[in-house]
């Protein structure tokens, strides 16, 4: 099918539109996938390395060819929102501290681009006739090999996009529309034979360059993982409470990055290496308004202060025994279980002191188990 002629003129005024709107970079791309992408992501859901992200098997071919999720798509108008953080954002927590990745410090930013790309899919519908459609990364698309595609980055060894004008920091978004407009030039890769991202990974989760087990991923372990998180990773994850960035933060292209714009990626200074002791003692009503507009806020509270309590027990701070005890009665028993575990670390002689009547009054068989493994 040959391009309209008015069509580069089309594709100009939507880039300026959608720059308008505050997004940071603005390509396109055809709405397809190559084969090499759908082959990676078979081989991805083959090793079953995804955990308990059942999703992505479940929608595996429409995650593979957009072509598949809608038929009539053209055009992929992929969009770019910097969040680069600080150099003082990036810096340690002390032990009594937690750390939340940066990206979930502020609103939650599928709100943000959602709002954003609705106004730039109405915008286009309506200045050209054309159906269109818009996701975020909740749908079934596959974000970042598009972005390579239309030329917004590379998909870098450590899986995520990076760009040679903001480095590892960028939230991505797409507007599909029936238009048929001019494809940008595809990025090349340009990792070369670094691999800081690979070698700094706290629980080594990269099985090699560009292949990560979710399961052993910092980021999974704390955010989509629903269990207790297995006992011989606990000590790797550190105060990490709330994903991860080490992978993304060494890389080199971030000598280009530039702090985030958008007010709404500004940081809380709460969510700022808050303290576990405060967090550890959070209800679900203090949760809920601590996290309010917050991506934190889905994975609800037992999960979170598992998490906290994860960090606690890697703290080596006496003063957050009396925190870990008061939740070896919470109602969850994946924060008692986490409990458990936090308190055997902190102060052995009082969780052996402890175990045979709370493990005794347990109803819970895998806080059993806790209370029997010990350390």
């Amino acid at each position: 099918m040959t391009t309209p002629p008015n069509a580069p003129a089309e594709r100009e005024a939507i880039r300026a539109y959608a720059r308008g709107l505050g997004f940071d970079v603005v390509r396109f791309a055809r709405a397809e996938t190559s084969s090499e992408v759908k082959e990676n992501l078979r081989e991805f859901l083959a090793a079953g390395t995804y955990g308990d992200m059942g999703w992505m098997a479940a929608n595996a071919d429409r995650r593979a060819d957009p072509k598949v999720l809608w038929p009539d798509a053209k055009t992929a108008i992929v969009v770019g929102l910097n969040y680069g953080p600080s150099a003082e954002d990036l810096a340690a927590a002390s032990a009594d501290a937690g750390v939340i990745s940066v990206y979930a410090r502020n609103n939650n930013y599928h709100d943000v681009i959602k709002k954003k790309l609705r106004q730039l899919a109405m915008w286009v519908a309506e200045t050209t006739g054309s159906d269109v459609r818009l996701f975020v990364d909740t749908a079934p698309v596959m974000e970042k090999p598009l972005a390579q595609t239309a030329g917004i980055g590379w998909q870098g060894k450590h899986t995520n996009i990076v760009s040679r004008e903001f480095g590892s920091w960028l939230f991505l978004g797409e507007v599909m529309t029936t238009l048929d407009l001019p494809a940008d030039e595809a990025e090349g890769d340009h990792c070369g034979a670094c691999r800081r991202c690979l070698d700094v990974c706290p629980t080594q989760a990269f099985i090699g360059p560009y292949k990560l087990d979710a399961r052993r991923c910092v980021s999974y372990l704390t955010i989509e993982n629903k269990g207790a998180i297995p006992r011989e990773l606990r000590p790797l994850l550190g105060n990490r409470i709330y994903g991860c960035d080490d992978c993304l933060a060494v890389c080199p292209w971030n000598k280009f990055a530039q702090a985030a714009r958008e007010a709404a990626f500004m940081p809380r200074a709460a969510l700022t290496a808050p303290k576990l002791k405060e967090l550890a003692q959070l209800d679900d009503a203090g949760f809920r308004a601590l996290f309010s507009k917050s991506p934190i806020k889905r994975i609800g509270r037992a999960r979170f202060l598992r998490n906290v309590l994860i960090a606690i027990g890697n703290s080596a701070e006496e003063s957050l025994v009396s925190v870990a005890q008061e939740r070896l009665r919470d109602e969850s028993p994946l924060v008692r279980g986490a409990a458990v575990w936090a308190l055997s670390r902190l102060a052995p002689v009082l969780f052996a002191q402890l175990r045979g009547a709370y493990a005794l009054g347990e109803a819970d068989d895998d806080v059993r188990e806790e209370w029997a493994a010990g350390t």
